[in-house]
């Protein structure tokens, strides 16, 4: 018997017990309607899918919990990066370029620019020494550039700085010493001269350096 059939048959006997008074309160059993009604409602197609899934997408999901972007340490770092960046970004890839075409630390070379003009390309010393490395003009000369023309002036900074290298056989300390005092005068003391300006103009370059 289909399930519209056994419908109207347990309608017919609920109206019989309804005639009768043998009505079940609704503190009693089941009824047979109310049996019907749950196989009907077992019967339906699920729109959810299985229970398990309907319940999943009936609960009410707990808010994520928001990730930041930029964590305390990832800013302690990123921090950190840019104050090792040269302060004039404008002349950082200049001295990337003159670095790798002579062969210097690209940190070296920041760090003596740094000293030097604090890289800037209008500082002019008492000296007559130009531009972000501070060439001396005879220098700039000597090295084929044009100090007045930033690009130029770093790649002579960074040219002097390989002749320096290559004459105290990479020994950072006295080539930086060089830089600064000349050559003759790290030859004459064996290492950096004992003149006040430079002793603090070496340490102020390698602690950059480090």
């Amino acid at each position: 018997m289909d399930i519209s059939s056994l419908s109207a048959v347990v309608n017919r006997i609920e109206a019989i017990e309804t005639k009768i008074g043998l009505r079940r309160s609704k503190g009693g059993p089941a009824s047979f309607q109310q049996m019907l009604d749950k196989q009907i409602q077992a019967q339906k197609p699920n729109a959810g899918g299985n229970t398990a899934s309907a319940q999943a997408a009936q609960k009410p999901q707990s808010p994520k919990t928001p990730v930041s972007p930029t964590s305390a340490v990832d800013a302690s770092a990123a921090a950190a990066a840019a104050a090792s960046v040269p302060a004039d970004s404008a002349y950082l890839d200049a001295i990337r370029e003159a670095a790798g075409k002579y062969g210097v630390d690209p940190k070296l070379v920041s760090a003596v620019a740094e000293i030097e003009s604090g890289f800037s390309q209008d500082a002019v010393s008492a000296t007559g020494a130009v531009g972000v490395m501070q060439l001396m003009p005879e220098t700039a000369e000597s090295l084929g550039v044009n100090p007045y023309d930033a690009k130029q002036n770093i790649s002579g900074g960074a040219q002097y700085l390989r002749q320096m290298l290559d004459d105290f056989n990479g020994d950072v300390r006295k080539a930086v010493a060089a830089y600064n005092a000349g050559p003759e005068a790290v030859r004459e003391y064996g290492g950096v001269p004992p003149y006040s300006e430079t002793q603090q103009y070496v340490a102020s370059v390698l602690d950059i350096y480090k």
